[in-house]
């Protein structure tokens, strides 16, 4: 096990380099494969000095779920963020700053959080405080920050925090 982690220092990485690789090539072949393989055997051994410390992930399969979950998530934001951009006055708009109180503590968790916000149309990330117990979002058309807020923690911070630190 030792010995296969020296040479794939990061699996995942590495499927991942090699489903890229052959989507961005548009046909999967032999030789596409190959170099997919080649490419996710050497950038992860070249850049593992700077991933000393791998975040645990004892569930894997909640991460899937949490995945699975963004991706609707960002489907449903394009549709609302359309509705507000094409039918909503900029009178009747109400763009708001909310500040997200955080229970997560892990960098990795916290940084999933901040992503999954930007990823989200309608929502972006803007400033984590310099104790790491806030984060500041801007959001589109919010008139209840609160009600941002809660659906916020509720809805993506809950599921990291049984990710990354249950």
């Amino acid at each position: 096990m030792r010995l296969l982690y020296r040479i794939f220092p990061h699996p995942i990485l590495t499927l991942i380099l090699v489903v890229v690789w052959c989507l961005l090539q548009n046909t999967i072949t032999l030789g596409t494969v190959v170099m997919g393989l080649i490419l996710g055997f050497i950038i992860p051994i070249t850049t593992a000095a700077y991933w000393p410390n791998r975040p645990p992930l004892p569930k894997p399969w909640r991460l899937v779920n949490y995945l699975a979950l963004v991706m609707w998530d960002v489907v449903v934001a394009n549709i609302e963020v359309a509705r507000i951009v094409l039918f909503k006055s900029n009178a009747a708009m109400q763009p708001n700053w909310v500040v997200i109180p955080l229970d997560l503590r892990t960098p990795e968790a916290i940084t999933m959080l901040a992503g999954t916000i930007t990823l989200t149309p309608g929502t972006v990330s803007a400033d984590l405080s310099a104790d790491g117990t806030a984060l500041l979002v801007h959001a589109l058309d919010a008139p209840d920050p609160d009600a941002v807020r809660d659906d916020i923690k509720a809805r993506y911070e809950s599921r990291l925090k049984r990710i990354f630190e249950e």
